[in-house]
Order: structure tokens, then C-alpha cells, then sequence
């Protein structure tokens, strides 16, 4: 089979994620989606009950639409992190020199399908990404991503370094089988840089998400005489990236599809004064001890408007929330805040 750089960022390569046994995934997925029609038939019997008694759909059953659909969002999977928690590889404490040295965890362990026909979301496949990174630039992985930070002007991202002393590095915890609060037990993140080996703050994430959206927006704004910089990566490369890719999926938020290293939701909206999707990009991190998340909302711009073209870019919200706690879903706290802020700003 032929793995290609582009199914390993977008979780098609059939690579195995923490947990080895085919049979338990399969399960899983089966379970997921038998919840899925579950929740979809129960949603159209809701429907056809309203629309034969004839009630009218005002801004209540908008509100409440939109809260339940973010109540299945927040609840996909229902489990699904607390299991993944207990695979044993996410406790790793061996210390790796390279990349390329790390692939041996998973090397040897066969597909779980053909690359291409399936999703799934795995680590591992990121690790391998790292491994091309590493050998096409010719330097280490870590040294190649801290350059880009610095880049980036994101100072304060960094490896997560057992040994080096890091300013304000936060403690993390867990919860135990008790039900108590705990310290979250030492592992070695350096198997996995790709897939969550590195620190950040607030500060810097934000940084890297108006990066993105500026990179995205650059090439719509032509009033700019020429004075506009160019975004760190070429708005095409942006736009591949958020394009959702066929036959992915996404556990954190199921308006969404797998793109490029991103969740993302398409703009939509199937009938009138109803539910509304809206374009946005996303992704949750989960470590031990640790969950995250990252949204960039862009702001819908219509070039034919007048006084449309502000300034500069980045022109939408950017929101991320960094928790220093296993297993907590952020998503959709993140996406009703960029709605606030996107209210906001139309009402001014």
C-alpha cells in the first residue's frame, strides 16, 4: 500500500491509534453510530410532530435547536476520552532521542485498513508525519517546530520538557477512580511531539490562530495598495487546509468533518429561520492531565458591500481555552463564545 503525507494529516492511513486491538475499535465505532441514528431518528419524529400540530418555528425553537444541537456535540461519544485515557501507551516514560527512533512503538503493528477508506484518528500517524518533517528538512523535529514558534512570535510554546525548568509550567490533574482530585502521574511526551508534546499559553495560541486567519484572508484584500504583508502560509495553502476531507469525521463536534489537522464546519443552513451553521475551524487537544482547544471563526466578508474591506486582516474571533485537567470537552464553550463576541461586534 502507498501512504501519503496527506492521509497521514487528515487520519486516512490506517495507522492504529493508542489502543491495538482492531475488534475494540470496530466496537466502538459500531456503538457510536448506532447513537448517532438513534439521536437523528428521534430528531426527525420530533420534527414531524411539530410540523403536524402545526406550531410555528419562532426564535424559541431556533434557541433550542441550537441548544440541543450543541448538547449532542458536547456529549458525542459519551466515554469515549475516559477510555482512551486508560490504554497504557498514553503513560509512556521512556525517553526517545528522535522521531525516527520513536516509531518503533508502532512500526511493525499491521494497518487496520486499507490507507484511504477509512477514518481514523491516530497519534501515531502524526508521529510518522514528524518523521518526514525531520528527514526532509535535514534537523531535528523539535528543533524545526521551535523555529517556526519563534517564527511565529509564540516565545512562550515550548517542548514539554520533564527535566528543563519551565516558567509558570502549570501542574495538572486528574481525577482518580474514587472520584478524587489528584496530580496527574508523570509521562514522557517524547514518543509524540507531533500529537501533544508541546506547552503553550493563551497568549500564543491566539497568536498562532490570527497567523492562520490573516494567512487565510491576505489574498481577499486588494484594496491594500500593496502595503498588506503576506500571511505566513499562502491563503491556498489555508483554505486546502480547512477543506473537509471525504470520509472523515470528527468526535468533538458532528456539524464537522476531518480537514487538514482541523475540524471543520462548513456554512450552512437548510431552511429559513432556522438552525444556522456557521464557516469555523477548530481542534481539542487531550493529554494527561491537560485538555485545550482552539477555534478561529472567520468573519463572513462580502467584497460587493460598501465600506466592506477594513484595514487589514485577521477580520473574525479566534478563541482558545487551555485547562490544566484530563478529559474536560471545551468545544462548544469556545464556539458560543465566538458567537458572543461575533453579536457583539454586528451590533455596534
Amino acid at each position: 500500500v502507498t501512504i501519503t503525507t496527506r492521509l497521514l494529516v487528515s487520519h486516512l492511513s490506517g495507522i492504529r491509534h493508542y489502543e491495538k486491538d482492531i475488534a475494540k475499535v470496530k466496537e466502538e465505532k459500531e456503538k457510536a453510530n448506532r447513537a448517532l441514528k438513534l439521536t437523528k431518528s428521534h430528531q426527525e419524529k420530533e420534527q414531524k410532530e411539530k410540523e403536524g400540530k402545526g406550531i410555528e418555528k419562532t426564535d424559541c425553537v431556533k434557541q433550542k435547536k441550537e441548544h440541543d444541537g450543541e448538547t449532542k456535540s458536547r456529549n458525542s461519544k459519551p466515554g469515549r476520552k475516559d477510555k482512551e485515557f486508560e490504554q497504557e501507551e498514553y503513560y509512556l516514560k521512556e525517553k526517545f532521542e528522535s522521531v525516527i527512533e520513536s516509531l518503533k512503538i508502532f512500526k511493525n503493528d499491521p494497518l487496520f485498513f486499507k490507507p484511504g477508506s477509512q477514518f481514523l484518528y491516530s497519534t501515531y500517524g502524526f508521529t510518522l508525519l514528524s518523521a518526514v518533517v525531520e528527514r526532509a528538512s535535514g534537523q531535528k523535529f523539535t528543533d524545526y517546530m521551535l523555529k517556526m514558534f519563534r517564527d511565529l512570535d509564540m516565545l512562550s510554546t515550548v517542548l514539554d520538557d520533564n527535566e528543563a525548568m519551565i516558567y509558570n509550567r502549570a501542574r495538572c490533574y486528574v481525577y482518580n477512580k474514587k472520584g478524587r482530585l489528584v496530580n496527574a502521574p508523570y509521562v514522557d511526551n517524547s514518543y509524540k511531539w507531533a500529537g501533544g508534546g508541546f506547552l503553550s499559553s493563551v497568549g500564543d495560541l491566539l497568536k498562532f490562530g490570527n497567523a492562520l486567519l490573516y494567512s487565510y484572508q491576505a489574498g481577499q484584500f486588494t484594496n491594500s495598495n500593496g502595503k498588506l504583508l503576506p500571511g505566513y502560509l499562502k491563503p491556498g495553502t489555508v483554505a486546502m487546509m480547512w477543506t473537509p476531507v471525504p470520509k472523515t469525521e470528527v468526535s468533538w463536534d458532528r456539524d464537522g468533518k476531518y480537514a487538514m489537522a482541523w475540524a471543520v464546519v462548513e456554512k450552512q443552513q437548510q431552511y429559513g429561520c432556522c438552525r444556522q451553521q456557521r464557516h469555523y475551524a477548530s481542534h481539542t487537544g487531550g493529554a494527561v492531565g491537560a485538555s485545550s482547544v482552539l477555534l478561529i471563526l472567520p468573519e463572513e466578508l462580502d467584497p460587493g458591500a460598501p465600506g466592506a474591506w477594513p484595514l487589514a486582516p485577521p477580520r473574525g474571533v479566534v478563541v482558545t481555552i487551555i485547562c490544566n485537567m484530563q478529559s474536560v470537552s471545551l468545544n462548544s464553550t469556545a464556539l458560543k463564545i465566538a458567537r458572543e463576541f461575533e453579536k457583539e461586534k454586528r451590533a455596534q
